[in-house]
């Protein structure tokens, strides 16, 4: 019987591209995401199913949650960042939907999928967090804070459930392209995201999807408690190399 996952945040960027790697695996994958018409594309190429999810609203959660009674791997995918500002110019706006997305969209899912992982004996919660939950950078604060909140909740997750069969890893990424996180981050100015991968080279999605399939599928005694993913270029969450060797 083929193993189960749920993965959010899979209309585009890593969501995406790890429903097609636990797809090409032989998980059987229910995909969420608030975008539909992407996700109905999506299960046509990876014979996938899906359902309409907003982290950020129980009432989406709890219907999508519905009638799962056995899982085998959440992936925590969904969230992003807003904004670049300073302490001094906090936009308010942008640092509540960052912590709802990042901190407590990931607090709903795992608790309201945290009986179907017991049930099937064998579960595991992978978050995708970010190198951003383990150092700050001028500008980032909101998005730090986020992202070290997302880092706490598994770090205290893998303590609550010692002792239980439920795996628990955070996959933080450095720098990833075709992922829209920098055209979230900047409002849907192209050339402004763009910008921030100019002169680089930066990881892809399927470098993290292919992360999450190689922590998902160890044995089942084997957890990964975290990987740290960044590319040659980078070093620093600001620190990128850009231009010829």
């Amino acid at each position: 019987m083929a193993k189960t996952a749920v993965v959010t945040g899979a209309s585009s960027g890593i969501g995406a591209a790890t429903v097609r790697a636990l797809r090409a695996g032989g998980w059987d994958v229910l995909a969420g995401a608030r975008r539909t018409d992407h996700l109905e594309q999506l299960a046509g190429e990876t014979g996938c199913t899906w359902k309409p999810l907003d982290v950020t609203d129980q009432g989406s959660v709890d219907a999508f949650c519905d009638g799962i009674e056995q899982l085998n791997l959440l992936v925590n995918n969904a969230g992003g960042a807003r904004g670049l500002e300073k302490v001094a110019d906090t936009v308010d706006e942008h640092w509540r939907w960052m912590f709802e997305v990042n901190v407590l969209g990931v607090a709903r899912m795992t608790r309201a999928l945290l009986p179907a992982l017991r049930a099937s004996g064998d579960g595991h919660v992978i978050t995708i967090g970010s190198i951003a939950g383990y150092e700050a950078y001028p500008g980032g604060a909101g998005y730090n804070a986020a992202k070290f909140g997302a880092r706490a909740i598994m770090d205290a997750l893998r303590l609550e459930l010692f002792g239980e069969p439920i795996r628990v890893t955070e996959i933080a990424p450095g720098l990833v392209a075709g992922a829209e996180f920098s055209l979230v981050r900047f409002d849907g100015d192209e050339q402004r995201a763009e910008k921030v991968y100019e002169n680089t080279t930066p990881l892809r999605v399927e470098d993290i999807a292919a992360c999450v399939a190689f922590a998902a599928e160890r044995p089942s005694h084997v957890n990964i408690d975290l990987m740290v993913v960044k590319p040659r270029d980078q070093a620093r969450a600001t620190m990128v190399h850009r231009g010829a060797r």
